[in-house]
């Protein structure tokens, strides 16, 4: 590990991860924790900015998201997860960065306005939702990363930070890294039944899901939707199982499926069954690692109050050095 260079990245906790999260996201936090001094946390003040209504869910989400996390190959011991909300920095400096930000900038980010279009359940004309580019800017450069992990959709974030983090230094002074952007592939997961995967529709495949129910959704998904019969050739590009072949099963397997699909030499059920096989062996260690963590409900509370103080004791020194050059 190289502890002069770092990365932060936060998740909002919104609902149970699914293999698109592990594969978007988890998997690329796992590898960097060997690699850099990381933090990684729990995006709370995040989750208000849209889901500011009813919050009663909040501190179960958190719990359950970081036992999926530690279950999925985090370790505290090689890197610092803690709750956002916990450091009181985050806001601080992203109260000191609003002042130097133009409002136009935020007005412009895409994520903005395409969710203002999309959701239309939910008011987000507040304050929050409009500035939350400046929050996510401090989460990033309170820790002065070289890097950060994201996928494709978080580009105009990404350059909004180091447009800020290059705003503050022509005013006061070089302060902040330009971190750059680590791109993670985005995992392909389509919903069980051919829609998108959400937790309302019970079409996902969940990270701290019982087998035996996984098992059952997988039997009963939609596949390749002209196989009709199982004489009927199919196209594995159309088919909602074959992305998860993708993530999960070998390429002789792949090789396989994709031969006996298109020939009708193999049937939906067969090549389930390959990757029920595989999910298995997949999702059996996670599930004893997320079991052996909650032995002790409380230990996560404890993982993220260490990783707090940790955070903080980084994150208290940077926004000295800010107020500082600002003149506070």
């Amino acid at each position: 590990m190289d502890p002069n260079k770092r990365t932060a990245s936060g998740m909002r906790p919104t609902g149970p991860l699914h293999l698109g999260h592990y594969f978007g996201v988890l998997k690329n936090y796992v590898a960097l924790q060997d690699e850099v001094q990381a933090y990684f946390f729990v995006a709370d003040w995040h989750a208000l900015t849209s889901d500011y209504a009813d919050p009663s869910h909040l501190l179960a989400n958190t719990h359950s998201m970081v036992s999926d996390w530690i279950a999925a190959g985090l370790d505290p011991e090689k890197c610092v997860i803690f709750r956002q909300s916990a450091i009181k920095e985050h806001c601080e400096l992203s109260l000191l960065l609003s002042m130097i930000t133009p409002v136009s900038w935020l007005e412009r980010n895409p994520t903005y306005k395409e969710q203002q279009q999309q959701i239309t359940n939910k008011d987000l004309g507040n304050a929050g939702f409009l500035c939350y580019p400046v929050l996510m800017a401090s989460d990033i450069l309170l820790y002065k990363p070289y890097g950060v992990p994201v996928g494709e959709d978080q580009l105009p974030h990404m350059e909004l930070t180091r447009e800020i983090a290059r705003r503050f230094n022509s005013f006061y002074g070089e302060t902040f890294p330009e971190p750059q952007a680590l791109l993670t592939p985005s995992a392909k997961c389509p919903g069980l039944d051919g829609r998108k995967m959400s937790k309302s529709y019970n079409n996902g495949i969940f990270l701290a899901e019982e087998f035996g129910d996984v098992d059952k959704k997988i039997r009963g998904m939609v596949t390749e939707p002209s196989r009709i019969r199982r004489s009927d050739p199919g196209d594995p590009a159309k088919c909602n199982l074959y992305p998860y072949h993708e993530l999960l099963s070998s390429a002789e397997e792949r090789a396989q499926i994709s031969q006996g699909c298109k020939s009708a030499s193999m049937g939906c059920v067969d090549c389930k069954k390959i990757f029920l096989k595989n999910l298995e062996a997949f999702l059996t260690p996670l599930h004893e690692r997320r079991q052996k963590l909650l032995q002790n409900p409380d230990c996560v509370w404890d993982i993220l109050e260490d990783g707090n103080k940790r955070a903080r004791a980084f994150a208290s020194q940077t926004i000295a050095e800010a107020r500082e050059k600002m003149g506070l």
